[in-house]
């Protein structure tokens, strides 16, 4: 992606070197990965597996960081709030152009673990989007993770598909759609309220594939295939396949990585907000 040289957003937070981290719980994210996935598709068939994990999150908590930024840290930095910028750009856009108004969320930078108006967060929930602080909260070692545990490419516009999938849950709150969902949700039972959370889900892949057709002036000959890539090592069939040796369609609360690579390719194909309607799909 060319990223360099260009508009970086005001509205980060970079909580990377705060120090000691608080004793806190285990938040859950909307790409959330290891000890989230292990969790919900492990269950009690793991249990020495879960508990290894869970110990080595209370250490994180408990130590917390107070590392200075290394050169490397800096420029991805810089590197996230430019993507951010081009978010508000293109949201602000769209937002206009449908007779609406933007308003911008804040990205959170921390390491290990982070405080937000959701409650308490660990790194290993992944990128997640918090709509009570309209927050986007990561952990950049995340993607090292994507990439070596979870087989995917890799490349800094894996790192920008991420976030643009965070804001679309911002673009949800804001258009009212994750209200709706959450409501229809509690009268469901939680096989039919799963379809949903995946609706939800493939129309955030949907937005960041619509906001890298609005930015594709700055995307470079791999960039689409990095962000497949990670939206395919993030499918529900995929991770469970690779965690449990099984596949649970019922269980499924992001949608399969076929599912999510065709939602984010049709938002960058068609450009247009209305075509992502993803929850005709579920009925």
């Amino acid at each position: 992606m060319k990223w360099q040289g260009r508009r970086q957003s005001e509205n980060v937070e970079d909580r990377r070197t705060s120090g000691p981290g608080l004793k806190i719980a285990i938040g859950g994210g909307a790409i959330g990965l290891i000890f989230f996935i292990l969790q919900m598709f492990m269950g009690g068939e793991n249990t020495q597996l879960l508990q290894e994990v869970q110990n080595q999150l209370q250490q994180q908590t408990q130590t917390g960081s107070s590392e200075p930024l290394s050169q490397e840290d800096e420029k991805m930095g810089f590197f996230t709030a430019t993507v951010l910028a081009d978010t508000e750009d293109v949201w602000h856009q769209v937002f206009q152009e449908n007779g609406l108004t933007y308003e911008e969320p804040k990205l959170v930078l921390f390491r290990e673990s982070v405080q937000t108006a959701c409650g308490g967060a660990s790194s290993a929930s992944g990128p997640f989007y918090c709509p009570g602080d309209y927050k986007v909260y990561m952990d950049l070692t995340f993607f090292e993770e994507l990439r070596t545990r979870f087989g995917a490419k890799g490349g800094d516009f894996a790192i920008a598909y991420v976030m643009a999938h965070e804001v679309g849950h911002h673009v949800q709150t804001l258009l009212g759609t994750s209200a709706k969902v959450r409501k229809l949700q509690s009268d469901l039972s939680e096989i039919e309220a799963n379809k949903l959370s995946v609706a939800l889900e493939l129309q955030a892949d949907f937005y960041a594939g619509l906001w890298a057709h609005y930015n594709r002036n700055y995307l470079e000959e791999d960039d689409i295939e990095e962000a497949l890539s990670a939206a395919n090592a993030v499918g529900d069939d995929a991770i469970q396949r690779k965690f449990n040796g099984r596949i649970v369609p019922d269980s499924f609360t992001h949608g399969t990585s076929e599912q999510r690579m065709y939602w984010f390719r049709k938002g960058f194909s068609s450009g247009n907000i209305s075509q992502g309607d993803t929850f005709e799909t579920i009925k």
